[in-house]
């Protein structure tokens, strides 16, 4: 089994060059992603993908973006993985850290909160046509008055 080394932490000190408007938006849709095993509703905290080529799964750090053909894990299953005979694990030596949620996605949970505690409005149904009277035709069929 291979191993990846922990990268040192580093500042970039790097700002979001999108304008505020902008990003305000991205933060609405953004949500915690989830463990993609069945049945299991933890945190991800790693992201498996595999190399079909060299016969090999890589499991690293949580990657920034959910990407189609790799899957979300919780440390639980990151670190019990196990994979078929011939294949190669590549894991990732170190801590599986939390992503750690920031203000947008506290302002993101809190205006969905108040979307879905917010009333509906009720609209009556509107009737399709004028109500048929006695003896009023629909379609083909006849209503016939009773000889009483």
């Amino acid at each position: 089994m291979r191993s990846i080394l922990a990268p040192e932490p580093r500042d970039t000190g790097a700002t979001c060059p999108v304008r505020p408007l902008v990003a305000a938006r991205v933060a609405l849709v953004r949500q915690l992603r989830r463990c993609s095993r069945s049945g299991c509703g933890l945190q991800a905290v790693a992201t498996l993908t595999y190399v079909y080529a060299e016969s090999t799964a890589v499991v690293g750090p949580l990657a920034t973006y959910a990407e189609p053909h790799s899957y979300d894990l919780c440390e639980q299953h990151a670190l019990g993985l196990t994979v078929p005979l011939g294949w190669e694990v590549v894991r990732y030596e170190g801590h599986f850290a939390s992503p750690v949620p920031t203000g947008d996605d506290l302002l993101a949970l809190a205006d969905a909160v108040r979307e879905a505690a917010r009333p509906e409005r009720y609209v009556p149904p509107v009737p399709a046509g004028p109500a048929p009277t006695d003896g009023a035709r629909r379609g083909h069929l006849r209503v016939v008055p009773s000889p009483s």
